[in-house]
């Protein structure tokens, strides 16, 4: 089997995330079949919700589209390291893989602060695959935040 990384278009919807003034962080949920399923920038701001974060967005359209809470087999693609919340959300939907490119020592829930997926509580533990398009992530994520201070 040929990897095929989804990561430039995670980076495609971050990039779109900046542009409305989110922070840029983008989200790609690929079928096992290799079919992109979902894709999502954040949306906090612009929704007026703090739980509307790329993976999250993503997740709920790819459980809709499949009229399931479960998305076994499938796998993400994240240009930041997943927070607390969305390690929590990904574990109860069952996705097969995590890809992420930058870490997040700041507010990181899977290799970072509360390491989700190594708690006894979590029933299930994706693969993680870290640091896929980790500069083009770190990058775009720098520039914003200079932008604004």
């Amino acid at each position: 089997m040929v990897f095929r990384s989804y990561m430039d278009q995670a980076l495609d919807e971050a990039r779109a995330a900046a542009a409305r003034g989110e922070v840029p962080v983008g989200a790609v949920l690929v079928a096992p079949s290799g079919e992109v399923v979902a894709r999502a920038g954040n949306r906090t701001r612009e929704l007026s919700d703090p739980t509307a974060h790329a993976e999250v967005l993503a997740i709920r359209a790819a459980c809709a589209a499949a009229g399931s809470e479960r998305l076994p087999g499938h796998d993400l693609y994240v240009t930041l390291e997943p927070c607390p919340m969305c390690a929590a959300a990904l574990s109860a939907t069952r996705i097969a893989r995590i890809y992420y490119g930058a870490s997040d020592p700041k507010s990181g829930g899977v290799a970072q602060g509360p390491r989700i997926f190594s708690h006894p509580q979590c029933h299930h533990v994706p693969e993680v695959y870290d640091g896929i398009g980790a500069a083009d992530a770190e990058a775009l994520l720098k520039e914003f935040f200079a932008q604004r201070r």
